[in-house]
């Protein structure tokens, strides 16, 4: 009786204090989760933004603007990289898995 005493008194702190970590833990997991919701929205808003200006013709042939119309096409590119990343489940789309085990 008195060893399950001894040890029930020094397993009942480890535990509370695992829970509260847990929990913690958690929060911090749920408001990193919300952010990057948040980010992801305003991703894609800039992503619409950014296709409605590079579908636009140019006016103006100058080597400058078309090098920020290229930088514009490529930071639209990343950008889409970035939200394709972080929203995935980190999963391979079943056409490349299908197209890697056919070749």
């Amino acid at each position: 009786m008195i060893y399950l005493t001894i040890f029930l008194a020094v397993l009942i702190p480890i535990c509370v204090a695992a829970v509260f970590y847990c929990i913690k833990f958690g929060i911090i997991i749920l408001r990193v989760q919300d952010t990057l919701e948040d980010s992801l929205d305003i991703i894609d808003e800039k992503y619409i933004s950014m296709t409605e200006i590079c579908e636009r013709p140019l006016f103006y042939d100058s080597p400058e603007v078309r090098r920020v119309l290229s930088d514009i096409k490529e930071t639209r590119a990343a950008l889409h990289q970035i939200a394709f990343s972080l929203s995935s489940e980190f999963q391979e789309p079943k056409e490349l898995t299908e197209d890697d085990t056919a070749s």
